[in-house]
Parts: C-alpha cells; structure tokens; sequence
C-alpha cells in the first residue's frame, strides 16, 4: 500500500508576465496485490475508499494468471524527514513570481526577443506498507527553475536554456545568483546568432558536463535498466563483466546523493543505495525492480519508481560518470583540431540497437589546443560503445544538472552529469 499527500505548485511566466500559476493539495492511494503470480492494482483519491481499492486489487489479481515473482528484502521501518531548510509553503507565492521576475530582468539584453521561466515545486509525505512487514514514512520537497531565452538577427534564431533545482526546499533557489543565472541564458543564445556552421566529419570532440550527463543518462543509463535487457531491447544484454569502456569509464546511479533525483526508498519499499554500473570500463551491475531482479537473480537495486497511481517500473535516479584527474587546459593541450561541444538540445538513442543522436546546445572549435570560434546547431552521433571506448581523457570537475524523465508515459524527477569527457574520435555534424 502506498500513500501520498503533497502541496504542488507551477508558475509559468512569458515575457516578463506570469501566464498561469497552479497550485493545490495532492491525494493518492494506491493498493497492489500479487497473488497466484499476477498483479492487481487499484488507486483512489478518496482516502475512505482505501479498503475498496484492497478489494478491487484482489479481485484483478484473482481474474489474472501470472509466473510473476519478487526478490527477497529484508523488512524495514524507517521515518525520513525532509532536507528541507525553508519549507516550500512557507514561502509566498509572491516571493516566488519575484524569483522568476529577477532571473528574466536579467536575461533582457539586446537581441533577445523572449524569454520563459517555469518554477515547479512540491513537497509532502508518502507513506508505504506491506504485508512483509516493511512501514515507512517518507517526507519530500523538491524545487526546479527552468529558463529559456531567445535571440533574434538578421532572420536567424537561436535560443538559451539554463535550469537549477534540488531536491531539497526554497533555500536551493535562495542560493542562487538569479542576475547570473539569466545573465547567462541570454549569452548563450546571443553568441549562437554569431556562430558558424561546423564542418562535418570524425573529430576528437570535448563533452562539458552537461552534454557528459544527458550522454550517460540517454545512452547509458536507459541500456542498463533491467526491463528493456529483458525485453531484448538493450546493447548490454549479455555483456556482463566485459569492457564495454575505456578504463578511464565508470558510472554510477546513486538516489541517495543530494542531487535532483534523490529518494531514500523507491515504490517498493526497497532501500536505495550507490550503484556503480561500470567501473573501469567494466560494466558491473544492473538497475532494477524486485521483479526484474528475480528473473536476472540479482539483487534489487532500489530503481522501482513511480507516482501513486502508476505501476513502479525500473527507472534511473542520479546517473553520472564519476570525474577523473585532468584540468580542462589538459584535455584540450594535445588537441590540433577538434570540438568543444556544451548543453543539450535533445536527442535520440536506440538503447536496442546502440545508437544515438545528440544536439548539443552550444559548440566551439577547438583549435591548437585552444577553444576559438563559436559554432551553432552542431550534432554528435555514433555508436554508443565505440563512443565509450573511445574516452581518454576525463577531467577533474564535476556537475550534476536537473531534468525529468520520460518512459512508458510515467515522468520522473533525475539528476545526471559528470566532468568534462574528451573522446579521442567521434561523428560530428552540423545543419542550418
């Protein structure tokens, strides 16, 4: 059984004019039954029809016939308090809009034509019960800004975006430079009106962490969910304990890190902890749900997530490639010609297939050992474990950027990043 009750608010502003603000308190309840080997599953906002819901769940697992097993965990009690240092209600929505007001004022320079900012926040308590014995109660808050900026010249337009967040109360917004942080969204978009298209071919390429994290998440992260190596849908099926990087290569998924995609427990009342999915170039563990788990019989991985009302399925939390020991200067010294490639525009992978697809943001040549010309619409493509062995060069920083995840129709809050990556040889391309 799990239940939930949160306070959520939304603030969408265009231009410098608040166009929509929802705000309102959340229930959910949700009942799953596992009997004779299927799944029933029943969900209410209606906190007195709970033993309805019960019912409702035993008769859809009665009408199925299923093989579906779980793996073993051991039964816990636990009370997790927020991180929170300023509680997000205690906050007004005034305050708020005047956040969103500060970080837009400073993003109105010349040549820019628009601008959006969306605030999102929510905190509240779930609760979680099974007939294994496991209770526990769980407080959360998390708080986002989103910006974006648009910049306009002579019939071309580019666009700047920027996020901060965590999964933790107002404080997190509080910290940041809000003239900084539109500042520099506007920047990004006005030195993109300026840049050249990039030539086409295989280059040495410099990832910035941002472009390292979205990599990771996309190309790696997904291929290593259980469901879809079960599902014949993932390049690492049956690579196990091989090298599926460069020795320089390790990352990890870790919920219990303070970053966006934290959770103390997933849905399944599994505890969550550091998973490293490949060390040194190895690829050495999965990310998994109970029942995915038995059927690979590993051990649960505390990536089962979901709303209330969804079924949890097996999703990332903060995935990233963990920093090395190289100053930025040092990656790109040796570098005669190459890219410097920064942020993401979206993309697409085929975890089936490994291959993927990437927009970066912003990128610059790289010339001499030296970051020159600015370069627009620039694209990164290839083979998913080429491109990881073909990594020599990971720098010292490191990162972590905010975002939602998007699988099966169900979303999710995830954090992902890493340090500035240097690939020896990859396919870049450009288009107007």
């Amino acid at each position: 059984m799990r239940i939930s009750e949160s306070l959520n608010n939304v603030i969408a502003m265009k231009d410098g004019k608040v166009q929509e603000i929802t705000s309102g308190n959340n229930w959910g309840g949700c009942v799953r039954v596992l009997k004779n080997g299927a799944w029933g599953v029943s969900f209410t906002t209606n906190p007195g029809k709970m033993e309805d819901a019960g019912k409702s769940a035993l008769k859809l697992a009665n009408a199925l016939d299923n093989d579906v097993k779980l793996a073993d965990i051991e039964p816990t009690h636990d009370n997790v308090k927020s991180k929170a240092k300023l509680k997000l209600q205690d906050v007004s929505l005034d305050e708020k809009k005047e956040t969103m007001s500060a970080a837009e004022k400073a993003a109105n320079l010349e040549a820019i034509v628009s601008t959006t900012v969306n605030y999102v926040d929510g905190e509240g308590t779930t609760i979680f019960a099974n007939s294994e014995g496991t209770e526990l109660q769980i407080e959360e808050s998390r708080v986002a800004l989103f910006m974006n900026a648009v910049a306009a010249s002579d019939g071309i337009i580019q666009f700047g975006h920027k996020s901060t967040g965590g999964a933790a109360g107002f404080e997190v917004i509080q910290k940041e430079d809000l003239e900084k942080f539109g500042r520099v969204t506007a920047e990004k978009a006005i030195r993109l009106l300026k840049a050249e298209l990039p030539p086409s071919g295989k280059f040495p390429v410099v990832m910035d962490p941002e472009l390292t994290g979205v990599f990771i998440h996309e190309a790696l992260g997904h291929a290593s969910e259980a469901d879809l190596i079960l599902q014949n849908d993932s390049i690492l099926k049956g690579k196990m304990s091989t090298q599926i990087g460069s020795s320089l290569v390790t990352i990890v998924d870790d919920a219990t890190m303070d970053a966006f995609g934290y959770y103390p427990y997933d849905s399944e009342g599994v505890k969550t902890r550091k998973n490293i999915l490949v060390k040194d170039g190895v690829l050495r563990s999965l990310l998994s749900s109970r029942e995915t788990a038995s059927q690979l019989d590993i051990t649960p991985s505390g990536n089962a997530r979901s709303v209330v009302g969804d079924q949890p399925i097996v999703r990332m939390s903060n995935t990233y490639l963990k920093p090395g020991e190289l100053k930025f200067e040092e990656l790109i010294e040796d570098m005669d010609s190459g890219i410097y490639l920064k942020g993401s525009r979206g993309g697409q992978v085929d975890t089936g297939k490994g291959i993927f697809q990437f927009n970066a943001a912003e990128s610059f040549l790289i010339e001499n050992g030296e970051v020159t010309n600015p370069l627009r619409d620039v694209s990164l493509s290839g083979n998913i474990l080429e491109m990881l062995l073909k990594v020599d060069g990971v720098g010292s920083d490191f990162k972590m950027g905010v975002g939602f995840c998007g699988k099966s129709g169900q979303t999710v809050p995830v954090g992902d990043g890493g340090p500035h990556v240097r690939v020896k040889e990859a396919t870049v391309g450009g288009g107007s």
